[in-house]
């Protein structure tokens, strides 16, 4: 199953648009689905985030706020090793 990538964001928000083009390669390379998901579209997720955007989550997970760098989510997307 391929991993899940979602970025909160909004309109205009400059910081979004880095994440994204940071994310949007990776998620390519990787097979990975990628979403980008508006705050303003859900007053929980607005309240919970306004100041932390863009919010970038792996499956589920809040992984980076505000900047992601390449290599917080290549680990992030990397399981484990033991």
């Amino acid at each position: 199953m391929p991993a899940r990538i979602v970025i909160h964001s909004r309109p205009g928000c400059h910081l979004c648009d880095d994440a994204y083009a940071v994310c949007a390669p990776i998620a390519a390379q990787r097979g990975a689905d990628l979403e980008v998901r508006s705050i303003l579209d859900d007053p929980r997720t607005l309240a919970a985030y306004r100041e932390l955007i863009p919010v970038i989550e792996v499956d589920g997970a809040v992984v980076a706020t505000w900047r992601i760098t390449a290599e917080q989510l290549r680990a992030a997307l990397d399981p484990p090793t033991r």
